[in-house]
């Protein structure tokens, strides 16, 4: 069964940002890490062996504690200083913390060595920018060695870094003439319309916008937050409010429109989100890091969050795309500084919040969390999400009866239920469920599944619920058998399958899918014990016992190793007889 559901982050950009930046993801690769820190151990007490410090920074870099390698890194840059390969590290993890004023010095001595650096040429140019000095950042920017990433980067630092020389609006756009180009024309548009708002060109900037959207196929949740903000400055009420309901249908889940329509309603009129040419500069960042990001280039998309967040340091969301690089990379002490760094006032802060509760727990401070969701859910008495979240957390920590009084207390704040609230009656079914509710179980399983018909956790979950108690078997296994053809890669599915029949008595059968659960999730005690009974079943008993042993390996539960232990003393007894 299935207990948890995975994130599946979408995942859209042209391959072509990537290219000149993928050699440096090789520059962040582990050699030996363990014998680096033992190494390190016995060279780095004196605080003079270059070796020590190295392999010390090598280990805190592979551990992503980067304070402690740029640390170690400098020291061993300050004993070998002509050290190419030691100053790009050194500068790259430096650049990665977001020391960019510490990084600076270094970037400048690797161009020195290669001019074509990508990441220490475009610190540089954010040091011009942050210092105002825009003819000179220009002059960089005109240097930069096309092809690749510097394709995107290089139009939208020229519109931006022209708009800081105080030249014509006209002239800034024609800067991203390269981006016309039918890959990029979103990006052309968006800053397009970013130009032509910050120019005090409202009308066009709006038709901008428009043909952005027209371009992408859809409002994408910057454009919103963008389209959004002109259209109430402009004093344009009604677009505002069809702009975020349109937004909320399409993205039920988004916690954007409704903080948008709150402060609408409440008469809040925003302020420009554009206010310098530096911030141009760091929204042309944030779009290309969330394109890497969503491509996996993790490392260089941290190089632009950072940069992002030297030119704007109170930048929303650029913090939370630096907090989720951080949670990925296991920095989950760091990520939650930056979320709880976001304004209370920011739409930002209330997912910014969530996003840290939901660390607390992964670094095992439980109570934290459950404190912090709690006060969320006194502070907004008509919203779900921090009780739904709440859930979660409880649920998963197996604290059922608590995780079910915030999933009522969650469905009582909804107004009416819709579809994508299918994975909440889900998860409320697995808690009635495991606290032996069964009817209610039932009615929640079967109220998601008319949401979502064809959704395999309810599929399986119900009807492996179903065959466990001999009910409704027909009906139970074509439902698992659908969840298996929708995920036949799915172990626990499998093995539901397997099980199922199991206890219909169909042990023949009940081999084949449980053999292949355990060859798709063989670290799973569970399956393994499941698969010993069926072996037992069908005469296979040397084998049984093998999977029985191999059960007790694999660390189960105390419960699991009790019955495991006396079915190796004794075997399973005689198969009841089943109608098929």
């Amino acid at each position: 069964m299935i207990l948890k559901y995975p994130k599946h982050p979408k995942k859209h950009v042209t391959v072509a940002l990537l290219t000149i930046f993928l050699p440096l993801t090789y520059a962040f690769k582990n050699l030996d890490i363990q014998n680096a820190k033992n190494i390190a151990a016995n060279q780095i007490s004196d605080g003079t062996s270059i070796s020590g410090n190295y392999l010390a920074g090598r280990h805190a870099q592979a551990v992503s504690d980067m304070s402690q390698a740029s640390l170690y890194f400098s020291k061993a840059l300050e004993l070998s200083p002509d050290s190419q390969s030691l100053l790009q590290r050194t500068f790259l993890v430096m650049a990665s913390e977001g020391r960019i004023d510490e990084a600076l010095p270094l970037a400048h001595r690797v161009l020195i060595q290669n001019s074509r650096a990508p990441v220490a040429n475009l610190n540089v140019i954010a040091g011009d920018i942050q210092l105002n000095h825009f003819v000179k950042a220009m002059k960089k920017i005109k240097t930069l060695p096309s092809g690749g990433l510097n394709d995107y980067v290089a139009p939208l630092l020229a519109a931006w870094t022209s708009i800081g020389q105080g030249q014509t609006v006209q002239n800034a756009i024609a800067h991203l003439a390269p981006l016309k180009q039918e890959r990029s024309k979103p990006l052309y548009y968006l800053h397009k319309a970013l130009l032509l708002d910050f120019k005090g060109d409202h009308e066009s900037a709006v038709k901008a916008y428009l043909q952005e959207i027209k371009v992408q196929g859809s409002v994408v949740l910057r454009v919103a937050q963008l389209l959004g903000n002109l259209y109430e400055r402009k004093g344009d009420i009604h677009e505002a409010k069809a702009l975020y309901k349109q937004f909320a249908q399409n993205n039920p889940n988004s916690f954007f429109p409704r903080q948008a329509l709150r402060l609408l309603d409440a008469g809040v009129r925003p302020k420009p989100i554009i206010v310098t040419a530096k911030d141009g500069v760091a929204e042309s960042f944030l779009g290309i890091a969330t394109s890497l990001s969503q491509q996996n280039a993790k490392q260089m998309a941290l190089f632009f969050t950072r940069m992002g967040l030297y030119l704007r340091p109170n930048f929303p969301v650029m913090k939370i795309l630096l907090s989720n690089l951080l949670q990925l990379d296991g920095q989950l002490e760091n990520a939650n500084a930056t979320l709880l760094s976001i304004d209370s006032s920011s739409v930002y802060s209330w997912p910014a919040r969530l996003n840290a509760a939901e660390n607390w727990n992964d670094l095992e401070r439980t109570d934290e969390a459950i404190r912090t969701l709690s006060a969320m859910a006194k502070q907004e008495p008509k919203l779900a999400d921090s009780l739904i979240k709440l859930g979660d957390i409880l649920r998963v920590r197996e604290r059922f009866l608590e995780a079910q009084r915030a999933y009522d207390k969650a469905i009582k704040r909804i107004d009416a239920l819709q579809s994508h609230h299918w994975v909440l009656l889900y998860a409320r079914g697995i808690v009635f469920e495991r606290t032996k509710q069964w009817d209610r179980a039932e009615a929640d399983f079967l109220k998601a599944l008319e949401f979502k018909p064809d959704q395999p956790s309810i599929l399986n979950y119900l009807g492996y619920s179903w065959v466990d108690q001999g009910i409704h078997l027909d009906r139970a296994k074509k439902m698992i058998q659908k969840a298996v053809n929708a995920r036949p890669n799915d172990g626990y599915i499998v093995d539901s399958l397997g099980w199922a029949y199991f206890q219909l008595g169909e042990f023949a059968n009940s081999v084949k899918e449980l053999e292949r659960a355990v060859e798709l999730k063989p670290e799973d005690p569970i399956l393994n014990d499941h698969l010993g009974d069926a072996l037992w079943r069908v005469g296979r008993k040397i084998e049984a016992r093998y999977q029985w042993n191999r059960v007790l390996v694999l660390k189960p539960k105390d419960s699991l190793r009790a019955q495991v232990g006396k079915k190796l003393a004794n075997g399973l007894p005689n198969a009841p007889n089943k109608n098929d």
